[in-house]
């Protein structure tokens, strides 16, 4: 079993627009590029996984407009509802940002100027835009439709088609019309910025780049080839005279406009009052941004790891989003003396039966309801991860389909293992196990671990499919062995305690190895399986590495319940609550009110018994001040050894030193989980000297009054913008 030399990689997903909660097309995307970081840091590789909200743009100007709240507000109403999606389906991204972000506004401005001034690939032309002459103003290419100037499909956007992927201005759509107001806009003259895509030295680079056999997916760069070697147009991508009289291009692509005039919400160009970077520009610029942040923040060096010719960059997106990546993206990158991207990995939408996502035929699913009503999240990571290849196709969430692979496969085939074996070694055996026979040569164990080459190669490839299936063939080889030997039967005869012992540690045996083989799908099962077999969290190399003869594992407990066909049901119910867009809009009403001093409260969350407890004595503001409450960042997280309830806690408050903290959640997170995450500590609390070390402050949790009926910790966060050292008042 062969590990690979140590890798450091640098990996995305798509930026999703912050206009609206996750949909489950989001969480597919997320779940798959979860499960391969997951993979590659068992291998033994660094990976730093992060995302951001993309935050620009005229959409949501306008819908902040008319919730009336900035633009910046109502972008961090959404921001804040993105922890639960990302926790529920256990996605443990390193960093979440924004491209409203300094790191972005001063990375995109930094970008442009490369591309203006040491490449020359910035130009200016006179552009006849359409301009809304009902609202006033000029109207982004995403508030006007009409029909695909390519494949005349009705509906289309003014700058790409949803249906056959061209990318093109808003004045080739024919019969357009503005979506903000009806009217049919009339064209007026401004001066916009282009990125010469269609000059010679990116043409041969993106050649070179995108058709590279060992880069892109197949299907991937055959569009790529096809967009390279289409013949030439007579206009460029921004349809203005000016281009018809350009240099003739070897390829079809055409120049890119990257600016939007005032109003608009998004990052000013340069030197260009009144002009703001086109949101495509800064967008993926945000991948960029949020690495940096990430590494501000916990004292790592950005510009050395970017520099670092054994970086490697990967960007997980969909198939809508291919142009824009395997075109402009690396073209900019390229040509502003960045790093480009390593592979951008593709992948296709999700339906539902065979049919696209439609709320109103009852084909949606939604994120937060499937956790609402209490379905585990790796059951869909599991199902999702199933249907997943290297390909760009879509995949179908169909719900008998999605009950049955389940209980077949995770209750039938893998968690039965080890409801057949634990009990015994625990009742038996008091949790002692016999792997005295777990020789190299042990054909069992031989079968087993043979499968870890193959599964990880199939695990890196993408291939999640394929590699459940030869997973699930294992665990098929394991319950065959079950049925053989019937420990059941072997208990009742107390002569052959020592072969029940031996049968039953070969299967918890089998069983570990494949959780490790599970593990980048069902990491919190995972988790659970690790404290039933009290092993340290499990690694790639230890299926190579059997359980030592007379380790004791711990008691079994319940690891995961059938999934329920009645779930299905509700899941497809459409809900009593408000839908995605009035949940905006509720959010943003939100924001609005909690700035008004004359907000009036008309109801109050009824008293929980167990939750709240009576107010403690009262004290004085004067007694209150003297509490220094700082906005910390957790920098590292570990456990206390020798401790059931600790963690320690390295905090950044501010100050240009680390500070050491001790605290007693240890039941409620993972170290992994807090790394990265800004909490409020009490920072003028005297140093105390504990048995592990010396504590210099407290973190502030939330538990409930009666913490043994209603259980749970939960560390507090501050709200999006607060940066290390601000005091709260």
């Amino acid at each position: 079993m062969s590990i690979t030399a140590p890798r450091q990689l640098f990996v995305t997903t798509a930026l999703p627009y912050a206009n609206g909660p996750f949909h489950i097309g989001h969480i597919m995307e997320y779940i798959q590029a979860d499960i391969w970081v997951r993979f590659q840091r068992m291998q033994g590789h660094t990976v730093h996984f992060v995302g951001a909200d993309d935050a620009h743009g005229a959409p949501i100007m306008i819908a902040a407009e008319k919730a009336g709240v900035t633009a910046q507000a109502f972008v961090a109403t959404i921001a804040a509802g993105r922890k639960a999606y990302l926790d529920g389906f256990h996605i443990a991204f390193d960093n979440w940002s924004s491209t409203d972000s300094p790191e972005n506004h001063g990375l995109s401005q930094e970008i442009y100027r490369r591309l203006r001034d040491d490449a020359g690939l910035i130009t200016t032309r006179s552009v006849e835009q359409f301009f809304d002459p009902v609202k006033g103003m000029f109207l982004p290419d995403r508030y006007i439709k009409g029909i695909c100037p390519n494949c005349s499909a009705p509906d289309q956007y003014g700058d790409a088609c949803e249906q056959c992927s061209a990318v093109y201005a808003p004045t080739d759509l024919k019969n357009p019309y503005s979506t903000l107001t009806g009217a049919t806009p009339v064209m007026k003259s401004s001066e916009h910025y282009f990125f010469k895509l269609s000059d010679q030295k990116c043409v041969d680079f993106l050649r070179g780049w995108a058709l590279d056999d060992a880069r892109l997916q197949p299907e991937v760069a055959n569009k790529a080839r096809e967009w390279l070697d289409a013949k030439p147009a007579s206009e460029a991508t921004d349809a203005t005279d000016a281009e018809a009289s350009a240099p003739q291009r070897s390829s079809g692509l055409g120049d890119w406009d990257i600016s939007r005039d005032a109003p608009y919400f998004g990052i000013e160009i340069p030197d260009a009052p009144g002009k703001y970077f086109y949101v495509w520009l800064d967008a993926p610029i945000g991948y960029l941004a949020s690495l940096k942040n990430y590494f501000d923040r916990t004292g790592r060096d950005y510009d050395a790891f970017m520099a670092d010719p054994g970086t490697e960059q990967y960007h997980f997106i969909g198939k809508d989003i291919t142009y824009f990546h395997t075109l402009f993206w690396p073209a900019m990158l390229k040509f502003s003396g960045m790093k480009v991207p390593d592979n951008i990995f593709v992948h296709g939408f999700i339906t539902v039966s065979g049919e696209k996502m439609s709320k109103s035929r009852g084909t949606g699913i939604s994120p937060l309801r499937y956790l609402d009503i209490g379905m585990n999240p790796e059951w869909l990571r599991y199902y999702i991860a199933a249907k997943l290849s290297a390909k760009v196709e879509d995949i179908d969430f169909n719900p008998e389909d999605f009950v049955a692979r389940v209980n077949s496969d995770l209750i039938g085939k893998y968690i039965n293992i080890a409801s057949r074996a634990a009990g015994f070694i625990a009742k038996k055996f008091d949790g002692i196990v016999a792997t005295d026979w777990a020789k190299p040569s042990d054909a069992f164990l031989c079968n087993l671990r043979e499968a870890a080459t193959p599964i990880a190669a199939l695990y890196d490839k993408r291939e999640y499919g394929k590699a459940l299936r030869l997973i699930m063939d294992q665990a098929d080889a394991v319950n065959a062995y079950v049925d053989a030997n019937k420990p059941w039967e072997l208990a009742k005869d107390p002569a052959r305690s020592a072969a029940l012992q031996e049968v039953c540690s070969r299967l918890l045996e089998a069983f570990r190895i494949l959780t490790v083989y599970l593990k980048p799908v069902l990491p919190a099962l995972a988790v659970k399986i690790e404290a039933l077999l009290n092993i340290a969290p499990l690694q790639w190399a230890d299926a190579g590495i059997p359980l030592p003869h007379g380790h004791r594992v711990n008691g079994y407990t319940h690891l995961m319940t059938r999934a329920d066909a009645k779930m299905l049901e509700q899941l497809f119910e459409p809900p009593a609550a408000i839908d995605a867009q009035a949940g905006v809009a509720a959010l943003a009403t939100v924001a609005k009110a909690a700035g008004a001093a004359s907000a009036q409260i008309t109801s109050v969350n009824p008293v929980m018994p167990g939750v709240a407890e009576a107010p403690g004595a009262e004290i004085g503001i004067d007694d209150f001040a003297k509490v220094d409450l700082r906005i910390a960042t957790i920098v590292d997280c570990q456990a206390v050894e020798g401790s059931d309830k600790l963690l320690r806690l390295t905090l950044d408050a501010g100050e240009g030193r680390l500070r050491n903290v001790f605290s007693g959640i240890k039941s409620a997170y993972r170290p992994e989980e807090l790394i990265g995450k800004m909490t409020i500590m009490v920072a003028n609390l005297a140093p105390r000297k504990m048995k592990f070390g010396i504590s210099e402050g407290m973190v502030l949790a939330a538990s409930a009054a009666d913490e043994k009926a209603i259980p749970g910790i939960y560390i507090l966060t501050p709200w999006p913008g607060a940066v290390p050292g601000m005091r709260v008042r």
